[in-house]
């Protein structure tokens, strides 16, 4: 990220990023979310960044997805839920980052991608995810998709074209 955007970040007071919610159904029929490493500190998060100039949010969301996980599928126009974390920037500063989270059904994984060597993924279940994820506001995210999967429209619309990967 280049100074000037720092700059009117830490003059905004707060940051807005977009995330993936990349998701399958195992043959079961019990939901998996797919998880990856950040660059720095290698806990589990979601594939997330910045909002994109000439994207919509879904489309920058469906974008970070590929690049960090090597994630493809349908990913919903509407976001199912948000969380707010501390992003810590280049210079050291922290920012309040509001993150709206946009469920995508993966329908398949790239072998190699973008990230690859910098990340690593994996599918979890839903209150493993939830468990592992640090963001309180992401957590209760996670466990209400865990209590009620098949209500979220966003999944529904193409759990039945999702195959095992």
């Amino acid at each position: 990220m280049n100074k000037k955007k720092i700059s009117r970040l830490k003059k905004a007071g707060k940051g807005r990023q977009v995330a993936a919610l990349p998701v399958r159904w195992t043959e079961d029929g019990k939901l998996e979310i797919l998880l990856v490493t950040s660059r720095d500190t290698g806990r589990w998060v979601l594939p997330k960044g910045w909002r994109m100039d000439g994207k919509s949010d879904h489309q920058a969301a469906s974008i970070e997805a590929h690049e960090e996980a090597g994630a493809r599928g349908y990913i919903h126009k509407e976001p199912l839920g948000k969380f707010r974390y501390r992003k810590q920037l280049e210079d050291g500063h922290h920012l309040p980052t509001d993150v709206q989270v946009y469920p995508m059904v993966v329908e398949t994984l790239d072998k190699t991608w973008k990230e690859d060597g910098e990340r690593k993924r994996k599918w979890f279940s839903v209150k493993q995810a939830a468990k592992l994820v640090h963001e309180d506001q992401l957590s209760d995210l996670m466990r209400m998709l865990k209590r009620k999967p098949k209500k979220q429209k966003a999944l529904r619309t193409r759990a039945k074209k999702n195959k095992p990967l």
